[in-house]
């Protein structure tokens, strides 16, 4: 008979119909590919720090007061000493090598704000246009929360919030505050962000000048000196205003140059030496950064989330990265609480991830990743707000809404949950078009290629047209191969890596092996759920579900020898087989065990006979 490989290529596609995304992966979560073969992405551990006197104490890292950090700078001191700076909407905070957490502040910043709020109250719509007194019409235009920007000055920490406007230094005194940097009255003030050039200058991104404020305005510093920022003829520090009808959004460095990114263009800052010392050149227009923290330096060029797209620097000029998640990504996305939004690398795996609030939701919640070696696209659900590589630390730190601090790439476990459901690791694709032309294609068994020390399970899901309904069969073990019954125009493949086992003992909690969970409520599929004329809980076959099914069920799941071959038979490939390729719908009658092991899918091959036309 013949083999059908299904050799599904790398990435998530997914936009517009469903047959859109056929012959490749849809949906999936908490899952990568390397060399095109499918695998777990690595789990998560909360970050912990010992105490007492023998160091016995252990507790998690979490930030003060369960604020949300916002930003986060990684970084070893001249001494190889590693520290994290991690700042919230209105507070500043370093986290030692050891996870203690110092904050850098004297006080929290007074009126900032964590939360985009519309601009629909008196005074933030179009002067005289509307009523006095009354709340404007919603505009779309929003008031964004506040962040940081965070780099270093050598080994000192350099600091700046969007609300309070400036720039604060901390030198790595745990016992001092990030202090004001002063310059007789020369110092920007309303800076929007700042970034150290790869010249050892400090720009100062937007600000207020006599005239008023300046969003477009990038002033910088004597070279090697922050504390210079008065243009002489004697120093090197000046200002410029970018031809942009934007407002600057953050600045990065890049090989050679430091990358300007507004709302809605992109500008490179050369450095040329005195007296111009700066030049600034337009590389990119139509490609405006999406939040202050959306964007990636990659050696001579920049990686960055816009409005609706992707858009790529390459060290001469901003080019839109093809995206085969767009749709998904940005129809999905709460756009009033774009701020938020922040980039993260994960250089072992050649990513660049993305978290995102979804729709509906005003924290991250939601992540796309990008595989820049291999080039294609990802899709899932976690809830991040920032982090730093691996490098300072041997494993990624990124930290939660929930204010913990954790280290990724650990294990494979991923304890994670959404309303209160845990969310876990799958798979699944498109429709496959397996048959040739009108073809339906009948499977005899499923072969597949299998590396792991732990298992995971095959279901596929079968209909002979687009709006056909769907029968699922399986599950099937991915660890050998399994004889098959099943056909279908059309097949969709879902990859589940964890077992899921019928919570047959004790439902009722007295301690001793009991029924079925399902047979004591009456709405239950066992009772409602009819196949081929016979209700699914009629293990008896006498018409009705009555309590001696429910008995049988009970011997059948305590290996009792009183329910027949045939019932056990009944009970094994009919009702357990159903509730668990209706899973989760019927999640409520199961315990999970999640796979936590590694585990790599290769080509899986149908074996298959040809059959009749649709």
């Amino acid at each position: 008979m013949p083999l059908v490989p299904l050799d599904i290529p790398a990435g998530v596609v997914r936009h517009g119909t469903d047959s859109e995304s056929a012959g490749r992966w849809r949906d999936v979560n908490f899952v990568r590919w390397e060399n095109g073969s499918l695998r777990p992405i690595g789990g998560w551990v909360k970050r912990q720090k010992r105490s007492g006197n023998d160091g016995a104490f252990v507790q998690d890292v979490v930030m003060p007061n369960n604020e949300k950090p916002r930003a986060a700078e990684g970084w070893l001191t001249n001494a190889r000493t590693p520290w994290i700076a991690a700042g919230t909407h209105n507070n500043l905070y370093a986290i030692s090598g050891g996870g203690d957490v110092y904050g850098l502040l004297p006080s929290a910043i007074s009126g900032a704000t964590d939360d985009a709020v519309e601009n629909v109250g008196f005074g933030q719509y179009f002067y005289g246009r509307a009523r006095y007194g009354i709340t404007r019409p919603s505009t779309g235009v929003v008031s964004a929360g506040d962040t940081w920007t965070l780099d270093t000055w050598g080994e000192n920490l350099i600091a700046c919030n969007t609300h309070e406007g400036k720039i604060r230094e901390w030198a790595l005194n745990p016992l001092s505050d990030a202090i004001e940097i002063n310059d007789d009255g020369h110092m920007p003030s309303g800076v929007t962000a700042i970034v150290v050039t790869e010249d050892r200058f400090l720009f100062a991104l937007g600000g207020v000048t006599s005239s008023g404020a300046n969003k477009s305005l990038v002033s910088w510093c004597d070279r090697e000196d922050n504390t210079v920022w008065q243009p002489l003829a004697t120093n090197e520090a000046g200002s410029f205003t970018l031809d942009t009808p934007g407002d600057i959004v953050l600045g990065l460095q890049v090989r050679g140059r430091t990358l300007i990114l507004t709302e809605v263009d992109a500008h490179a800052a050369t450095y040329s030496g005195p007296p111009v010392v700066f030049g600034f050149e337009k590389v990119g227009t139509g490609c405006g950064a999406i939040s202050p923290h959306c964007a990636i330096s990659m050696d001579a060029g920049a990686i960055w989330m816009g409005y609706g797209s992707f858009f790529y620097y390459d060290g001469q000029q901003v080019q839109a990265m093809p995206c085969e998640v767009k749709d998904y990504v940005f129809k999905g996305m709460n756009d009033e609480q774009r701020h938020k939004i922040t980039a993260v690398k994960n250089g072992h795996y050649n990513e660049i991830w993305w978290f995102y609030p979804s729709a509906g939701s005003k924290e991250n919640d939601s992540y796309v990743i990008y595989d820049y070696e291999e080039k294609h696209w990802n899709i899932g659900k976690l809830n991040r707000t920032c982090g730093i590589d691996a490098g300072v630390f041997r494993k990624p730190v990124w930290m939660g809404a929930d204010s913990n601090v954790y280290d990724h790439e650990t294990g494979y476990e991923h304890n994670y949950t959404v309303d209160g459901e845990l969310v876990t690791a799958y798979a699944e694709t498109g429709p496959i078009e397996a048959g040739a032309g009108d073809n339906v294609i009948n499977v005899t068994k499923v072969i597949p290629d299998h590396k792991a020390t732990g298992a995971y399970e095959i279901i596929f899901k079968t209909k002979n047209y687009p709006n056909d309904s769907e029968k699922s069969v399986g599950p099937f073990p991915a660890t050998s191969q399994t004889s098959a019954r099943f056909q279908g125009r059309q097949i969709r493949m879902r990859i589940n890596p964890e077992s899921k086992t019928l919570n047959r003992i004790d439902t009722d909690g007295n301690g001793t092996n009991d029924v079925f969970s399902a047979y004591s409520d009456q709405s239950s599929v066992i009772y409602s759920v009819s196949i081929n004329g016979r209700a699914l809980g009629d293990i008896n076959g006498n018409g009705t579900v009555t309590d001696q099914d429910n008995l049988r069920y009970a011997d059948y799941a305590q290996n009792q020898t009183s329910i027949s071959a045939e019932e056990i038979a009944y009970c094994e490939n009919v009702i357990d087989n159903y509730m668990i390729v209706n899973y989760p719908a019927t999640k409520q009658y199961f315990d999970v065990d999640i796979n936590r092991e590694d585990w790599t899918l290769g080509t899986v091959r149908l074996e298959t006979k040809i059959g009749g036309t649709r």
